[in-house]
């Protein structure tokens, strides 16, 4: 009996050795998704009342862990019952962020012209704060659900082939991560100018020390996020590229004389504005009919 205990304890000790691995890879995987995450949360967070932000935060941080309860189970009885499924919903997730990535770059360059929303100098009512936030919120969630559906299925796709249980630990210690240290940094920077104002009020020489992080930091919040949708941009397109080159087989062997990282960018680039391309035409066809 003692024998079988140990042997238990042995086989154990081996699968977390093998989650720790699978958890490592699949983080890398999904690494390059969580900084479009990260942009587009920092983005949905920011705007509100320094008293706001994080009651804000917290709601669509809640909306997030909501969202992987949903997606999680549908995807580990893909696993189990239907594996071509997850590929192919891999790929069609790789599509996606491909023309995401595509179609920030186009309006870096093309910007479309936007509607000016007209500016009222009358205070908004609590009622109409309130909607505002609820709407932000609702807009944020349904957001992270397709950001975590693509992390979720990239996470899975690094540990096809796996025992179910070895899926199941992986792929949930991935999700939790990426919503607690997405939010969790999220929190950081929005808060940010709130500490840099802080800081430039406990000195009131001019040139001090405090004053001057505090100013740094109050003026950099701004070109965080804008740098944070930038690397979230070309993290969008390598993580589309080295789903197209791990999945397809044709692109597997392309540019062999390149480095990989290179060759899933210029991959993920090429077909991103493929369909972007074939989305605008779709476009056009039915604003025509």
């Amino acid at each position: 009996m003692a024998s079988g205990f140990f042997a238990l304890l042995d086989d154990i000790a081996a699968m977390m050795d093998d989650v720790a691995v699978m958890s490592k890879i699949a983080a890398k995987k999904t690494a390059g998704i969580l900084g479009d995450d990260l942009a587009v949360n920092a983005e949905k967070a920011s705007g509100f009342m320094s008293s706001r932000e994080l009651p804000v935060l917290w709601a669509i941080a809640k909306g997030s862990f909501l969202n992987k309860v949903i997606i999680l189970p549908i995807a580990f009885l893909l696993s189990a019952f239907l594996p071509i499924a997850v590929i192919i919903i891999l790929v069609l997730g790789g599509l996606y962020l491909a023309y995401e990535g595509a179609e920030k770059i186009y309006e870096f360059f093309f910007p479309h012209a936007h509607l000016k929303p007209e500016i009222s100098l009358e205070p908004l009512t609590e009622e109409q704060i309130l909607a505002f936030e609820k709407e932000k919120i609702k807009s944020a969630i349904v957001t992270d659900f397709i950001l975590s559906v693509e992390i979720v299925i990239i996470a899975l796709g690094t540990v096809i082939g796996k025992p179910i249980s070895s899926q199941i630990v992986v792929v949930s210690i991935i999700a939790i991560i990426a919503t607690v240290g997405v939010y969790g940094i999220v929190a950081l920077i929005v808060r940010m100018d709130e500490v840099g104002l802080k800081l430039m009020q406990v000195s009131s020489k001019e040139n001090s020390f405090t004053k001057t992080i505090g100013n740094l930091m109050v003026q950099a919040l701004p070109k965080v996020i804008k740098s944070l949708s930038v690397i979230g941009t070309i993290a969008l397109l390598l993580v589309a590229g080295g789903i197209f080159v791990h999945n397809i087989d044709f692109l597997h062997h392309i540019l062999p004389q390149i480095p990989s990282i290179i060759t899933e960018f210029i991959i993920g680039l090429v077909i991103g504005f493929l369909v972007l391309g074939i989305v605008n035409v779709f476009k056009k066809i039915f604003s025509k009919k």
